[in-house]
């Protein structure tokens, strides 16, 4: 099996796509890969399909829907090669061994197939030691190709109820981890430059964040548009007073006032300076508009905002 959910929902079997086009199965079947391989209860499926209370009959809705995947799968199964044979199995699947009804719940099998999820966790966690290992350049190959893997926003066009909003907003977070320590890692091997364009889309859709205003500012400052710098702390002040009334942290405002220093000081540079590495990758298309970030960038500590620690990118729950 294959599925692919950052961004449309996909779901293929031996090459057939087993997705449904009706929303309530759809929505099932996105629930169902969220914890793919995992027995989803009942009671889990019957709050998503009717968060406000599940109608007379519910139950038997439900499994029409099953019904209705599995007619997909055994479709799918029919159309396509017999399933590769894999130790213990049988020489091919059947519909009732892929969607599987066990005590109290339902189970996606997914045969040991790809999942776009478990790609981009692998891919991050591999970034992430190599961040703490100090190898930036891994760092930020492993992450961007963990980047790569997103179409869009997780689950597009599936209508959401509070499990899997829970689990979109889980995956977003992530998303948003990686981003951060992709950045960081880039700013770190000295591509400021390749960086500033990305890093201006990215603060003007997301006006108040912080970490990632600190990002951009640094590499303005690292680019000698120290004037560009100061705007950018400007922007960032009136949004924060104009949406809270409150004013930048106590960090950010370290920051603002080492580029002043900078510009003070005819550009003699408190971050020091490094040699431009040709970049390893950049923020894929989808990311430029649809990104934020929450991690700092790479600057010394005590101009550094408030970090924001890597969201786990564990199993899926």
């Amino acid at each position: 099996m294959d599925v692919r959910i950052l961004g449309g929902l996909s779901v293929r079997e031996n090459g057939v796509s087993i997705t449904p086009t009706a929303a309530a199965p759809r929505q099932l079947l996105a629930l169902l890969t969220a914890s793919a391989d995992q027995v989803v209860p009942v009671t889990v499926l019957t709050e998503e399909l009717w968060p406000s209370g599940a109608p007379r009959g519910a139950r038997t809705e439900l499994q029409s829907h099953i019904a209705e995947l599995r007619t997909l799968i055994a479709s799918a199964l029919r159309g396509a090669d017999p399933a590769e044979p894999r130790p213990g199995w049988s020489d091919r699947r059947t519909a009732d061994a892929i969607l599987v009804s066990q005590p109290g719940g339902y189970r996606l099998d997914t045969g040991g197939g790809a999942h776009d999820v478990w790609q981009f966790e692998r891919a991050a966690g591999a970034g992430y030691r190599a961040m703490e290992a100090g190898d930036l350049p891994r760092a930020a190959l492993r992450l961007g190709e963990a980047l790569a893997l997103w179409r869009g926003e997780p689950y597009a066009g599936v209508a959401a109820g509070p499990r899997l909003r829970r689990e979109i907003e889980r995956l977003e977070a992530s998303r948003l981890s990686v981003l951060d320590q992709w950045v960081e890692a880039q700013l770190g091997l000295g591509h400021h430059a390749e960086l500033v364009s990305e890093l201006s889309g990215l603060v003007a859709r997301y006006r108040t964040n912080e970490p990632l205003h600190a990002h951009y500012m640094v590499a303005l400052l690292r680019c000698g548009h120290h004037d560009e710098a100061l705007a950018a702390y400007e922007r960032l002040r009136a949004a924060l007073a104009g949406e809270s009334g409150m004013e930048p942290s106590a960090r950010v405002r370290r920051l603002h006032r080492s580029v002043l220093a900078v510009r003070n000081t005819a550009g003699r540079s408190v971050f020091g300076t490094q040699a431009p590495v040709r970049p390893l990758t950049r923020i894929p298309a989808h990311m430029a508009a649809h990104p934020s970030a929450h991690a700092p960038a790479h600057v010394p500590a005590q101009y550094s905002p408030v970090r924001a620690r890597p969201v786990p990118v564990g199993s899926l729950v």
